[in-house]
């Protein structure tokens, strides 16, 4: 193996770590501009900008993570599927609570609502990020996919 190849190899690790500080980012930006909350026209469709990019950012990681790197995972480390259908379910959960965001920034919720919201979708996708990158790292460290990285972990 080259040192090329041996750096592509790791870079999966790299880049999921990398997509899921951007995700946090993004979150930490749209919690902030809820925050922000003035009820004027510029404020909420400004949030709803906000809103709108982190939940399709969020909704796209995990779609190539179940339609490309989860496959690659279980067919490599078989052992794994079991916790690749917990990170599944995981995924599930939190594009449900996504669309209640959407619904709720829709609605003109109060920016305390909106706030409700975006807690309970950090707590869970924190969680879940802490989980998917203990269990994973080492395994994407050596994983042979060959695939572009926004496929795989979305557009971030």
């Amino acid at each position: 193996m080259t040192e090329g190849e041996k750096t592509r190899l790791v870079a999966w690790s790299r880049e999921m770590r990398g997509v899921h500080d951007r995700l946090r980012e993004a979150l930490r930006v749209t919690r902030e501009a809820v925050a922000q909350g003035d009820p004027a026209e510029t404020a909420t469709r400004d949030l709803l900008l906000f809103c709108h990019g982190f939940c399709t950012a969020l909704t796209r990681h995990h779609e190539g993570e179940d339609r490309e790197l989860f496959p690659a995972i279980a067919a490599a480390h078989p052992h794994l599927r079991e916790t690749l259908r917990y990170l599944e379910q995981d995924h599930s959960m939190i594009a449900h609570l996504l669309g209640g965001l959407q619904e709720a920034v829709e609605q003109s919720v109060s920016p305390a609502e909106l706030d409700r919201h975006l807690e309970g979708i950090a707590a869970i996708m924190e969680s879940h990020f802490g989980y998917e990158e203990r269990q994973l790292l080492t395994v994407l460290d050596n994983l042979d996919l060959d695939a572009e990285v926004r496929t795989v972990f979305g557009p971030l």
